[in-house]
């Protein structure tokens, strides 16, 4: 993998990053997409960190951003968070307002842009129905890919659109192949959660 100048990786967010990591190891990766992609970072000298923490959303990361990611002075940061905001509204009635979500998400950004503008990638939450019911989730995961996409064009950040990669390989076949619970990937699924992050770093890379 091509890398710049900014050799400093850190990838923080939910489950989906942590993915098992050992929290008191920081060269722990887990077994999710960043440990697929850490090995070729550093391949080209690069330092990866993953500060994921299963069950984050916004707001926790927003508890420990200046404590776990601002001291790792990141050069490229990428930030996958919004479908616990989803998710906590079906299953324990403790909703987050888009509004409040883009609000909380873009206070983080601007806070890394200031201290270290570090090239931005954002990770849209994405959501593979396996239950009936999970299919009234969409309309509220809908709300949170667009503040995530609002958010990466007005910082400049590269876009992984998640959603639209996962149900494509969804399509024609049993979702819970991908991801048993609609949500926690199988090796599968983070293969192409971890392409997906290769093709926006390439282009990220390219400008």
């Amino acid at each position: 993998m091509v890398l710049t100048d900014r050799k400093r990786l850190v990838f923080i967010g939910d489950s989906i990053t942590d993915a098992g990591r050992d929290r008191t190891d920081p060269g722990s990766f887990g077994d999710g997409y960043v440990s697929l992609l850490a090995p070729e970072l550093q391949a080209g000298g690069a330092e990866v960190r993953n500060l994921g923490i299963a069950g984050d959303r916004a707001v926790d990361l927003a508890a420990r951003w200046a404590s776990d990611l601002m001291p790792t002075a990141p050069q490229v940061l990428t930030v996958y968070v919004g479908i616990n905001d989803v998710w906590r509204r079906f299953d324990s009635d403790d909703p987050t307002p888009t509004g409040r979500f883009e609000q909380t998400l873009r206070a983080l950004l601007a806070s890394a842009v200031d201290a270290f503008d570090p090239v931005l990638i954002l990770m849209e939450p994405y959501l593979l129905p396996v239950r009936n019911e999970q299919r009234g989730w969409l309309e509220e995961l809908d709300e949170k890919r667009a503040a995530v996409r609002r958010l990466a064009v007005e910082f400049g950040a590269q876009l992984v659109p998640l959603h639209e990669v996962l149900t494509a390989a969804a399509e024609g076949r049993d979702a819970a192949e991908l991801a048993p619970d609609g949500v926690h990937p199988f090796p599968e699924a983070s293969r192409l959660i971890a392409d997906a992050w290769r093709t926006a770093w390439a282009i990220s890379d390219s400008r």
